[in-house]
């Protein structure tokens, strides 16, 4: 028993909710709606983008349940190019009730100067040669 909770629990760990879903399905493209071909499983498709994502893995090892890898990866670069993940992200992020919102460092830019320290008169230790 406990073991088919913790592998179903698994399979589950990188996925998005109903909930989740919910909110973003309508900014993807694939729709019956949408002109063009539509999305097979845009779910399955997004879960693992998510997978690789959140894993760290490569690509090539992606889950078989979610597809061919270069066929996963051949899309989510698409939709790179075509702006589609910007667009889910800023309309996520200007929810203010989204408890799912994280900063990175790596998205946080810094002024030019911040990179060169503080200013102001250097402090030299005596004994130390100075270093150019």
């Amino acid at each position: 028993m406990i073991l088919t909770r913790s592998c179903t629990m698994g399979i589950k760990r990188y996925e998005l909710s109903d909930h989740q879903w919910a909110k973003i399905a309508p900014l993807l493209p694939g729709k019956a709606s949408d002109p063009g071909r539509t999305g097979s499983d845009n779910r399955l498709f997004v879960n693992g983008c998510l997978w690789v994502l959140r894993s760290g893995a490569h690509w090539c090892d992606l889950p078989e349940r979610y597809g061919r890898w270069k066929t996963v990866h051949r899309r989510f670069s698409r939709w790179c190019h075509a702006g589609v993940w910007e667009r889910v992200f800023s309309t996520l992020t200007a929810d203010r009730d989204n408890q799912y919102l994280m900063l990175d460092s790596t998205i946080v830019r810094a002024h030019q100067q911040a990179a060169t320290g503080k200013g102001g008169p250097r402090i030299r230790r005596w004994g130390v040669p100075e270093v150019d």
